[in-house]
């Protein structure tokens, strides 16, 4: 290893006005040199089914690019969208209280085949446009994998 990556998670999805390019400034003067980006952004990413949007991932990965940080890639998919909930409401975990409700991340049971369909459809497409790009180092699987407290049984 040449250099230790020291780094942060960057949500541009949460930012309330542009500021992409002083954050990277800022992020290069204190001496970061790593970010995660796009986690937990499903329903930004694929807002309806089917309908992928990637654009301003590309504008991170160029900036960061030009200010010298590399770029861990997330899977956005502990957290669906709306629309994959109101479809699909069988991939709702259940728990010990019932069926998940909608509006918290960490809802679903990452076991339900249609889940795993749409969230590997979600992650070859992320992968498919980025994997390309200089800045990007690597991928992240998913964040904070776990049963999310289902207590139901797997479908078949």
């Amino acid at each position: 290893m040449k250099e230790i990556l020291y780094g942060v998670a960057y949500y541009y999805e949460y930012m309330p006005y542009e500021r992409l390019e002083e954050d990277a400034r800022m992020m290069q003067e204190c001496g970061i040199n790593m970010v995660r980006i796009c986690e937990s952004t499903w329903g930004y990413h694929e807002r309806q089914d089917g309908e992928f949007h990637f654009d301003y991932v590309q504008r991170i990965l160029d900036v960061m690019h030009k200010h010298g940080i590399k770029v861990i890639v997330g899977t956005p998919t502990y957290a669906i969208p709306t629309w994959l909930a109101r479809k699909h409401p069988e991939i709702l975990a259940v728990r010990k209280e019932g069926r998940a409700r909608y509006g918290s991340r960490q809802n679903m049971d990452i076991s339900h085949p249609v889940y795993r369909f749409y969230a590997g459809r979600m992650i070859r497409k992320l992968m498919e446009q980025t994997h390309w790009h200089p800045a990007v180092i690597g991928f992240q699987v998913d964040n904070e994998t776990k049963h999310y407290d289902t207590a139901g049984q797997p479908e078949q």
